[in-house]
C-alpha cells in the first residue's frame, strides 16, 4: 500500500499515553520526581567517585561510566515522556526522534558493555587477586573504557546511518518513544539491511556481554565455593550478587523488548510496559546498588555531606 510513496516528514507521532484526565497531574508528580531522584542518585555516585581518592580504584573508575550511561537513557526518555503528560501533544520532530531513539539505544548498549567489563573486574579481584594491580593497569583501564564507548557509539551510529537510504511513508511511531525498530516500521521499500543489521547487533552486543558474565561468574562461583576463608567468600557472593540481579534485569528486560518488536505475537500493552520499565528501574536501581549498598561510596558520600555541613 505505501510501497511507492514516499513523504517529506518533518513530524511524526507517537503512540498516545491515553491517561484518563485524573491521573495526569498525579502521573506528572510521579514521573517529575522520579527523574529527580534518580539524576540526583546518579550525580551522587559521579561526586564520590570523582572527589574521594580512596575511590580512584579500578572497580569504581569502571563503575564512573555507568551513572553516565544512566543518565544519558533516563534524560532521552523522561523529559519527553513529562512534556507529553502536560500537553498531551504527541507529534515530535523527525530529527528529534532519530536523536532519542540514538541515545537511547546507546545507553542500552553501553550499560550491558559497562556491566560486562565490571564483571570481568571482580572475576580478576577474586579468582586472581596476587595479580590484580598488574592485569587492571590504568593502561588497561583507559583501553577498556575507550572500546566500550568507541563500540557503543560506532555501532548505533552506523544503525541510524543506514536509515539515511530509505524514504519514510508513514508517521505513527507504534510506541511510546521512539526506537529503532519503530522507525524501521515507518520507512518505505526494502529495509532488509537494517533488519539484518539490528539482529547481528542483537547477538553480538546481547550475547557478548552474556558470555563473558556466564564464565565470569561460573570462575568466581568455584573460587568462592573452594575458599577457605568464609569472610572472604560472604564478601565475594554479596559483591556480585548485586551486581549480577542488575545485568540480568537488564538483560532480559531489553532482550524481551527488542525481540517483541520482531514477533506480533507479543501483547502491545505488555510490549510498551517492558520497553517503558528500562528507563525506570536499572538508572534508579543502579546507582542505590552500587552507591547506598556499596560500602565505599556510602561513606565517602556521608565524608562529603558531613564536610559540606561543617564548612556552611
Amino acid at each position: 500500500m505505501y510501497a511507492n510513496i514516499s513523504l517529506p516528514v518533518s513530524m511524526v507521532q507517537l503512540e498516545n499515553l491515553n491517561l484518563p484526565h485524573i491521573y495526569v497531574y498525579p502521573t506528572l508528580i510521579i514521573t517529575t520526581l522520579l527523574y529527580m531522584v534518580t539524576m540526583f542518585c546518579n550525580m551522587m555516585v559521579l561526586l564520590a567517585i570523582a572527589r574521594c581518592k580512596e575511590l580512584h580504584q579500578p572497580m569504581f573508575i569502571l563503575l564512573f561510566n555507568l551513572p553516565i550511561s544512566d543518565m544519558i537513557g533516563t534524560t532521552a526518555f523522561l523529559p519527553q515522556l513529562l512534556w507529553s503528560i502536560v500537553t498531551q501533544y504527541r507529534s515530535i520532530p523527525y530529527t528529534a526522534c532519530i536523536t532519542q531513539a540514538f541515545l537511547i539505544h546507546m545507553y542500552g548498549t553501553g550499560n550491558l558493555l559497562i556491566l560486562s567489563i565490571m564483571a570481568y573486574d571482580r572475576y580478576i579481584a577474586i579468582c586472581f587477586p596476587l595479580r590484580y594491580n598488574e592485569i587492571m593497569s590504568p593502561l588497561t583501564l583507559v583501553k577498556m573504557i575507550l572500546l566500550v564507548w568507541i563500540v557503543t557509539i560506532s555501532v548505533i551510529a552506523t544503525m541510524f546511518l543506514l536509515h539515511r537510504q530509505y524514504e519514510i511513508c508513514r508517521t505513527n511511531i507504534v510506541d511510546f518513544y521512539c526506537n529503532n525498530p519503530s522507525l524501521l516500521k515507518i520507512m518505505c521499500g526494502e529495509t532488509t539491511v537494517s533488519s539484518y543489521y539490528g539482529l547481528m547487533v542483537i547477538i553480538l552486543i546481547q550475547g557478548v556481554p552474556l558470555a563473558i558474565m556466564m564464565y565470569t561468574y561460573a570462575q568466581i562461583l568455584y573460587v568462592c565455593i573452594m575458599t577457605n576463608n568464609a569472610d572472604a567468600r560472604q564478601k565475594a557472593i554479596q559483591t556480585c550478587s548485586s551486581h549480577l540481579v542488575v545485568y540480568l534485569f537488564l538483560q532480559f528486560v531489553a532482550t524481551f523488548t527488542i525481540l517483541s518488536h520482531r514477533f506480533n505475537t507479543v501483547s502491545a500493552d505488555l510490549q510498551k510496559i517492558m520497553g517503558m520499565l528500562i528507563f525506570l528501574i536499572p538508572p534508579l536501581l543502579n546507582p542505590i546498588v552500587y552507591g547506598l549498598y556499596t560500602g565505599e561510596i556510602r561513606n565517602a558520600l556521608l565524608r562529603i555531606i558531613k564536610k559540606r555541613s561543617i564548612s556552611v
